[in-house]
C-alpha cells in the first residue's frame, strides 16, 4: 500500500480513516442483524456470548493471517507477551464485548452507537485520574463533558410523565460498562506497546478472547442455529473483517502519521453508526429525532474537541 499511496498525504489519511470509521460504525447494525439471521433471542445471553466469540476468533485469525502474509513470516507472539495477550483478551474482547453484545440486544442500534462513543472520554479520564499517564486540559474536560451530556440527553424520556430518564441496566448500562472496559484496555495497550508489536497483541488477543467466549458460551448452554438466509455466513465473515481490516489499516496510518492527526477522525464513527442503524435497522424516527441529533452532535463534537486538543496542544 505504501508503495503506491502517500500515507502521509492528508487526503489519503482522511479517506482511509473514513473507511475504518465506517467499518466500526457498521458493527452495531451488523450485530443486531446477526441476531435475527442466526435466530438468537435477546434474552439468550449464553448464545449471544457464543456468537460474539465466533466473530472475534475469526477476527483474530484474519489479523494474524493478513499480517503474516504482509510480513512474509508467521505473526508469532514472544513468550514474554503471553501475560499481556491474556490481559488484553479479557479487557478488550471478553469483558468488553460480553457487555456490548448483551447491551445491544436490549437497546436500539442508534442508542448503542451513541453511547459507545463514550469509550474515548472514559479512557482520557481514567488515564489522567487513576493512572496519572495523561494531563487533563480545559478543552479535554469540555469535550468529555459534552460527550456525557449527549448520553444524558439521549436517555431523556418525554413519553410519559413518570419516566423522565430512560435507562436500562441490561441495555444502555451494559453498553456503558463495555466502554469502561474499552478504556482500561486502551491504557493497557499504551503501556505494553513499547514492549511488544501492537498488531501482534491485537490479533492474538482477539483470537484468545474469542476462544474464551466460545468456551464459556458452550459450557453455559449457548447454541447457534444455521442462519435463516445464506447471507448470514457472509455477514459473519464481514463482522470478522470489520476488526481485522479496520485495525490493520488504522495501525498503518498510525505508523506513518502523528497519533493526533489520525485519531481526530474518530468522531466519524458514531455518525456512521447512527446513519447505518437508520438505514439497515429502520430506526429513522429515532435517528432523526431532535434528542438523538443533539446527543450525536455533542458526542461527536466532544470526540473532535478532545483529539483536536492533542493535535494543537
Amino acid at each position: 500500500m505504501n508503495k503506491t499511496w502517500n500515507l502521509s498525504d492528508r487526503r489519503v489519511v482522511l479517506l482511509l480513516a473514513m473507511v475504518c470509521c465506517f467499518l466500526w460504525g457498521s458493527a452495531t447494525p451488523s450485530i443486531k442483524i446477526g441476531y435475527q439471521l442466526f435466530q438468537i433471542e435477546n434474552t439468550d445471553t449464553t448464545s449471544i456470548i457464543l456468537f460474539a466469540g465466533i466473530r472475534f476468533l475469526l477476527a483474530g485469525g484474519l489479523v494474524i493471517l493478513f499480517q503474516s502474509l504482509s510480513r512474509r513470516k508467521f505473526l508469532k507472539p514472544e513468550k514474554e507477551a503471553f501475560p499481556c495477550i491474556f490481559g488484553l483478551s479479557m479487557a478488550q474482547t471478553a469483558v468488553q464485548y460480553l457487555f456490548f453484545y448483551v447491551g445491544l440486544a436490549h437497546t436500539s442500534g442508534v442508542q448503542g452507537t451513541i453511547i459507545s462513543g463514550t469509550g474515548g472520554f472514559l479512557a482520557i479520564l481514567l488515564a489522567a485520574v487513576l493512572f496519572r499517564s495523561d494531563r487533563l486540559t480545559p478543552m479535554k474536560l469540555a469535550g468529555c463533558a459534552a460527550g456525557f451530556l449527549g448520553i444524558l440527553i439521549m436517555n431523556l424520556s418525554g413519553e410519559t410523565a413518570g419516566s423522565f430518564f430512560q435507562f436500562s441496566l441490561l441495555g444502555e448500562g451494559f453498553v456503558l460498562f463495555s466502554q469502561l472496559s474499552y478504556a482500561v484496555s486502551n491504557i493497557l495497550v499504551k503501556r505494553w506497546s513499547s514492549r511488544f508489536d501492537v498488531v501482534m497483541l491485537s490479533g492474538w488477543q482477539f483470537a484468545l478472547g474469542g476462544a474464551i467466549m466460545i468456551v464459556v458460551g458452550l459450557l453455559t448452554g449457548g447454541r447457534i442455529s444455521a442462519p435463516t438466509h445464506p447471507a448470514g455466513w457472509l455477514l459473519l465473515l464481514y463482522m470478522g473483517l470489520i476488526s481485522a481490516v479496520a485495525y490493520s489499516v488504522w495501525g498503518i496510518l498510525l505508523q506513518h502519521n502523528p497519533v493526533s492527526q489520525v485519531s481526530i477522525y474518530t468522531f466519524l464513527t458514531p455518525l456512521f453508526g447512527v446513519m447505518l442503524s437508520a438505514v439497515f435497522l429502520g430506526e429513522w424516527a429515532q435517528a432523526l429525532s431532535l434528542r438523538s441529533l443533539a446527543a450525536l452532535v455533542l458526542v461527536s463534537g466532544g470526540i473532535y474537541a478532545v483529539n483536536h486538543t492533542r493535535q494543537t496542544g
